[in-house]
């Protein structure tokens, strides 16, 4: 790290701790309302203090949510409408650009590495889908919370894994690859699994339209990782066609085109199967698609500064997406004065709940690995990916399907809490190395493109 970088982040720290200092002082002096701006403040410097630290750096992300949810309590109005749209209707698309650039992190490879280890990602898949959505119908039922706040609590349950786990793998000493193929393979299955899953056991607290839900998790999921399949391709692909800038000016021109026609001009009902639509989903595919070849061209063919600057942007907008979904959903809460009065009776239970659910993922998941004879990083891969959900996902599927922001409120407190519990996992398994951890090669199996989040 730089002499510049050092410093600055130290002015960072610096000037979040006098802005906490202001807060404690207002609250003393029995000022409320003016400690608001400050607390926003304290926290946004923190963030950019532990993300430029090197032992905090696997904290920044949680920091930045407190800071983003703090900034909706306070002024939610900001995080509701513009300019007359409802900041709701983001959520979907958010979540598309998160699993476009996990797509672009993708490649066969990862796939087929399910022929090479067939029995630890059987484990894990398996695992995953077993453990979490039980563990989430019997807290939603022990706790005896409202109806649609349980479904919540299964809905997180029943989602893939989240590609936090392959970060946490990572620094945890954990097989790597085998955590990218589970993930993969679960996300890839949760068209199906997810809806069988929540029709039978969070039919019983709402209705559940499986079809419908099956076709939201297609357009959500499904679609961008396969444009994001697509533009690994583009990036990445080794033939000189890939290269050349007419080829990358056509294809990015013809993106755009395309999801420009297909947004404004192409009537609903082409994209339209049963209640579902998956418009959506193939505008911002094609949009992101047109959007990577046109910056490859400026930055490898017109720049000639080729490198992995995907690897390097698509962190900061996942970052970014997350932290909005969470805020708009808390905003969201906040003006509705039906969920307020749910939150202040369930708030801490809920809390609770989630705590107990993620850590019964990562027990459960590490000792069931063990039992089955996998090798420690194996097991530890596995209690990431068992105990790590895609609460972004949960979350969408709350609004969208659902329409229910009571059932978005358990996987907006789920994702950032499995940041702060997976990270200390993964501080502790960092200092006890894994006898038989798989070596990782930077260029393809270490986690990037993805931050510790969702």
């Amino acid at each position: 790290m730089s002499n510049t970088v050092r410093n600055t982040s130290k002015y960072f720290g610096w000037l979040s701790l006098l802005l906490a200092a202001v807060v404690v002082v207002l609250l003393l002096m029995g000022y409320r309302s003016p400690v608001q701006p400050f607390v926003v403040g304290a926290l946004s410097l923190f963030a950019l203090f532990c993300m430029r630290h090197p032992v905090l750096k696997s904290y920044a992300f949680t920091v930045w949510v407190f800071a983003f949810v703090a900034a909706s309590m306070f002024y939610p109005w900001a995080f509701l409408k513009w300019g007359g749209y409802e900041l709701k209707n983001l959520i979907v698309p958010l979540i598309q650009i998160i699993m476009f650039g996990m797509g672009t992190t993708l490649s066969v490879a990862d796939f087929a590495r399910v022929l090479k280890m067939p029995w630890p990602v059987f484990i894990g898949f398996v695992s995953h889908y077993v453990i979490m959505p039980l563990t989430g119908l019997t807290l939603a039922k022990s706790f005896g919370f409202p109806q649609e706040v349980a479904a919540g609590v299964v809905l997180i349950g029943c989602c893939p894994s989240g590609v936090a786990s392959n970060v946490m793998a990572y620094l945890g000493g954990g097989n790597v690859a085998l955590s990218v193929t589970v993930t993969s393979c679960s996300t890839l299955a949760a068209p199906l699994m997810t809806p069988i899953l929540m029709q039978h056991l969070a039919g019983q607290f709402v209705p559940v339209e499986a079809a419908k839900m099956m076709l939201e998790i297609v357009n959500m999921i499904i679609v961008p990782i396969v444009a994001g399949l697509l533009a690994n391709r583009l990036l990445y692909g080794r033939h000189p066609l890939f290269r050349q800038g007419k080829f990358l000016a056509a294809v990015g021109a013809a993106g755009v085109l395309l999801a420009a026609g297909s947004g404004f001009f192409a009537p609903a009902s082409l994209f339209t199967i049963g209640k579902a639509s998956l418009k959506v989903g193939l505008v911002v595919g094609l949009l992101l698609i047109g959007t990577v070849a046109l910056t490859k061209l400026v930055i490898d063919v017109w720049l000639r500064r080729p490198g992995k600057w995907m690897d390097k942007a698509l962190p900061i907008v996942s970052m970014v997406a997350i932290c909005c979904i969470i805020a708009v959903i808390t905003a969201t809460s906040i003006g509705n004065p039906k969920t307020m009065e749910e939150l202040k009776q369930v708030g801490a239970l809920l809390i609770v709940a989630v705590m107990i659910h993620n850590a019964v993922g990562y027990c459960v998941g590490y000792w069931l690995a063990r039992a089955v004879r996998l090798e420690e990083s194996a097991c530890r891969t596995v209690a990431f990916e068992v105990g790590m959900q895609n609460g972004g996902m949960a979350s969408a599927l709350a609004m969208s399907t659902f329409n229910s922001v009571q059932a978005a409120l358990a996987p907006a407190i789920f994702g950032p809490w499995q940041n702060i519990s997976g990270s200390i996992l993964a501080t502790w398994w960092h200092r006890k190395p894994a006898v038989g951890s798989v070596p990782v090669r930077a260029s393809k199996e270490t986690p990037h493109g993805v931050p510790t989040s969702e």
